[in-house]
């Protein structure tokens, strides 16, 4: 049986297809889901966290909701540890996702930052925005 691909989203994309039933986020990540495994490493779960108890998302989702969510969300990505430093990004923050699509051997990474999406493709790695990915 063929190993299914492997996708790194960036927290903006996650947290836009929480908040955005029916949105190109929400789609995109669905499909990642449905066709194979979110990524996830501890620095990516961590900022996850910290964006979805802002409190001025509440008007969206209270926040035991989105808690929930991320606890979903661990329990069915692969979490793994990043083995390889990277500072190839011209915003540093976003080295993450480059260091776990590596260490994941991820099919692309998912975000809508022009910093990641400048550097497409990555070490054979693309890099789409959701639109693109649900191509």
């Amino acid at each position: 049986m063929p190993s299914r691909p492997k996708y790194v989203f960036d927290t903006n994309v996650i947290v836009s297809a929480l908040l955005l039933p029916g949105s190109v986020p929400r789609q995109a990540f669905d499909k990642a889901m449905d066709d194979g495994h979110i990524l996830l490493s501890q620095s990516v779960i961590l900022e996850i966290d910290k964006i979805l108890r802002r409190p001025r998302f509440n008007r969206y989702l209270q926040e035991e909701d989105r808690l929930r969510f991320l606890a979903l969300l661990v329990r069915e990505a692969e979490v793994i540890d990043a083995t390889e430093p990277i500072n190839a990004c011209r915003d540093p923050k976003d080295d993450k996702y480059l260091e776990l699509a590596v260490a994941g051997k991820a099919a692309c990474i998912v975000t809508g930052d022009s910093d990641l999406l400048d550097m497409n493709p990555f070490r054979g790695i693309s890099i789409l925005t959701p639109r693109q990915f649900m191509g």
